[in-house]
């Protein structure tokens, strides 16, 4: 089993930063795929930026030039650096990690319990 746990959400007014960062633990041989997933409210939830093996990082084409997604593999954390926010970036921001428990080549995702970051003045 595999813990997800977010911090780093708020309130933040137009134009402004945040900072979301990610912990993973437990049962863990090593990391495929870890990043964010966002859901407003109303809408379906969407890949906002995730970085896989190998460095390869993907955006939501909305957030792509103001979003930054990174990795620390050593501590199995990820942050989402978030610049020129904006009111539609409002969502509740998840973790996801797709996480291999052993060398047997089996994984399984997981998710965290979410972070709100409302974008207002």
């Amino acid at each position: 089993q595999v813990r997800l746990v977010e911090s780093g959400g708020g309130l933040v007014q137009p134009g402004g930063s945040l900072r979301l960062s990610c912990a993973a633990s437990g049962s863990i041989f090593s990391i495929n795929a870890m990043g964010w997933y966002r859901q407003a409210p109303g809408k379906e939830r969407e890949l906002a930026a995730v970085i896989i093996s190998g460095g390869t990082t993907i955006y939501l084409d909305s957030v792509k030039g103001r979003f930054t997604v990174s990795r620390d593999n050593a501590k199995n954390t990820v942050s989402l650096q978030m610049n020129r926010l904006k009111p539609e970036d409002t969502a509740v921001y998840y973790c996801n990690a797709d996480v291999s428990p052993n060398s047997g080549g089996v994984h399984f995702e997981y998710w965290g319990q979410g972070t709100q970051v409302t974008v207002s003045s």
